[in-house]
């Protein structure tokens, strides 16, 4: 029996418990002289009556699934020949999934030792009735709990308290979830970044000059120098993300400003979900874009005036990054801008003021925390682009401000440093992770430099 089918019928014994629920208020009330004797409405009732056959019926389907695939793969292993059992546990785990998979899929049988088909055999049939005791418990559970509420429906049963307060731990698991899980990726890459320092020291890495993660076998191995400084990566990412804000803010606000008090309602309707499209094309195409077209017109352009531009240079990836960003800032300043009190415009102009003035000394300043913010979010996305970047920039860990040169970003080299199989068990794959952990505290003090902003500038025109 699939989880889904099992969640279906949790559902359908839910929608069932809502209407004998309310039905059965209705009863009660009818029976005591009214439907004003209740204390709450009969959906009340029908809702609280869902709840008490859902929840505890949808905690046990969860814990079930969460231990089912270790149970079923204890049975079927103690099964095992001696001999397998004496197996290392990878050699184990790789003798298991083969037999997994052909239960699941089938295949060719003659590939398989028999205590693999017997294997197979007995892993489908747990399967099958691990299946049908999950949809027969789950569907106890949600009928007693569905009849118990039932049988406890009274007209003094506070109905609405009792399903506010479940909604209130709902709503306060679902934000205690998104701030574990924030908390877990955070401990997750400190994990792995504190056993990468306890082989390349912490000044090593921080204020080192040169990038070079192949570390070397043997002694004599050439071409392997395990430098891990990480100010290359950082000026290579400060340096494209600085020539994609160039580009993105100002043309995003000043398109905002236009859209939100110059254009007319017809442009700007056609006009705003053009610019919007921008947003929703793929980021490898963008980088076809400036690996194809804007790379070698850059070249092309810097060599007719003298100058000397690598084949891939910040300045091809920084320049189409801003272009990617351009409805980031465009859409978020034109929604706040458009969010400030017409009365605030009104009496500006009805002060004399023209509209530019208006626009500088009374639109931007009270628009500025949500333009800030804006922006903000717009860095964040340049610091984590990496295709653009791959395909325009190049891999090259330069130490340079020259936005005519290749350069490379902390990104870039977390995904380089992650290709293919790799085992966490050396400086280079651990590399990524302390990359990670770094990057994570660069767009920590962006926030806070951008609520210092927010906040001082907030003040002075509240």
């Amino acid at each position: 029996m699939q989880t889904s089918t099992v969640f279906l019928t949790l559902l359908a014994l839910c929608l069932v418990s809502f209407f004998v629920g309310r039905q059965r208020s209705r009863m009660v009330a009818s029976a005591a002289g009214g439907m004003q004797v209740l204390h709450s409405l009969p959906k009340h009732y029908g809702y609280m009556t869902a709840l008490w056959a859902g929840l505890p019926a949808l905690l046990v389907l969860v814990t079930w699934v969460g231990v089912e695939g270790s149970v079923i793969r204890g049975i079927v292993v103690s099964e095992f020949p001696v001999e397998i059992l004496r197996l290392s546990d990878s050699e184990i785990g790789l003798y298991y999934n083969q037999l997994v998979s052909f239960a699941i899929s089938g295949g060719d049988a003659s590939l398989l030792d028999p205590a693999q088909v017997a294997g197979a055999e007995q892993y489908s049939a747990l399967v099958s009735q691990s299946g049908n005791l999950k949809l027969l418990l789950v569907s106890v559970v949600a009928i007693l709990g569905g009849a118990l509420t039932v049988i406890r429906i009274t007209p003094v049963l506070r109905a609405r308290n009792s399903v506010e307060s479940i909604f209130t731990w709902i709503l306060f698991a679902c934000s205690s979830i998104a701030v574990l899980t924030t908390l877990g990726i955070v401990l997750s890459v400190l994990f792995e970044a504190v056993r990468f320092f306890q082989t390349i020291p912490v000044q090593d890495f921080l204020f080192g000059l040169q990038w070079s993660p192949q570390m070397a076998i043997r002694l004599d191995q050439v071409g392997a120098s395990g430098s891990f400084g990480f100010v290359p990566l950082l000026v290579g990412t400060l340096l494209i993300s600085a020539v994609a804000m160039v580009i993105a803010v100002p043309v995003g606000l000043m398109s905002a400003i236009y859209l939100s008090e110059y254009a007319s309602r017809r442009f700007r309707a056609v006009t705003k979900p053009v610019l919007e499209i921008l947003a929703g094309v793929p980021t490898v195409v963008y980088g076809f874009f400036a690996a194809l077209t804007v790379a070698p017109f850059i070249r092309n352009f810097g060599e007719s005036l003298g100058l000397t531009v690598a084949s891939e240079s910040a300045l091809a990836a920084g320049l189409v990054m801003g272009i990617m960003i351009i409805p980031f800032v465009m859409s978020l300043s034109d929604d706040i801008i458009n969010a400030v009190p017409d009365s605030m415009r009104e009496a500006s102009l009805g002060m004399g003021a023209t509209m530019n003035e208006t626009i500088r000394k009374v639109l931007l300043p009270a628009a500025l925390p949500g333009i800030v913010g804006g922006i903000l979010l717009a860095v964040s996305r340049a610091i984590g682009e990496t295709m653009i970047v791959v395909m325009a920039a190049g891999l090259s860990a330069k130490l340079t401000i020259n936005p005519l040169e290749a350069v490379t970003t902390i990104t870039v080299q977390i995904v380089t440093l992650l290709v293919g199989d790799q085992e966490f068990d050396s400086p280079k794959t651990l590399a990524a992770f302390a990359l990670g952990l770094v990057l994570f505290f660069v767009t920590l003090l962006l926030n806070v430099v951008a609520l210092y902003v927010v906040r001082r500038y907030r003040e002075q025109y509240e």
